[in-house]
């Protein structure tokens, strides 16, 4: 075989390689510019509802519009970020009866599939890890917008949200039968990042 027929197919893997690359448009989650939250709302006493936010989180998604069901999300929280607006509460929140901060000072999402339903929303089912215990989720999730930004890159933001029941996860702190779910609903805008391709690859 000549010099020229060993190397046409070595290209050929090589550019079929960059395609891949660029199709799976790996993104960063925007935190550093605030431009992504985590929330949630849970009843008080069945009367009202109590909201509190995360500050302190990062991830990555990879979406990949050829193949959208090859598409992937990882998410990491500091759970000791959590913040109702309320000091005292928060501190009743971070201990042994909730959160346990100190022992479990992380959740997390990690994807195990999507299912694309139109161009911009799909059925995302993952791990969800909370009080040191890992359960499937699914939650439907639509793209808000995508497009370039003013300083040269691109960006994807999406909306999503579910429930989870506090037992499930081990929280056992009787807050009343009102109280039992917990919903999160998590906005994330991200942005393009190709050298985030590897580590997306590893989730």
């Amino acid at each position: 075989m000549s010099n020229i027929n060993k190397i046409v197919p070595v290209i050929a893997v090589l550019l079929l390689f960059t395609f891949n690359l660029v199709s799976a448009e790996p993104y960063r989650i925007d935190t550093t510019g605030a431009h992504a939250s985590i929330n949630f709302k849970i009843k008080h006493l069945g009367y009202s509802w109590l909201t509190g936010r995360f500050n302190t989180f990062a991830g990555t998604f990879n979406f990949d519009e050829n193949k959208p069901e090859n598409s992937k999300v990882s998410i990491t929280v500091k759970t000791a970020s959590i913040d109702t607006a309320h000091a005292l509460r928060d501190r009743h929140l971070r201990g042994a009866k909730y959160l346990n901060v100190n022992k479990y000072p992380e959740a997390n999402f990690v994807t195990t599939s999507y299912k694309p339903v139109s161009k911009t929303s799909g059925v995302l089912q993952g791990n969800f890890q909370l009080h040191g215990v890992t359960r499937p989720v699914s939650m439907t999730i639509n793209e808000v917008g995508a497009g370039k930004d003013p300083w040269g890159g691109f960006r994807r933001g999406y909306e999503t949200s579910f429930k989870i029941r506090l037992h499930d996860y081990g929280i056992k702190h009787d807050l009343g039968q009102a109280s039992e779910e917990l919903e999160l609903t998590i906005y994330l805008e991200g942005i393009q990042d190709p050298s985030f391709s590897e580590i997306l690859n590893q989730k």
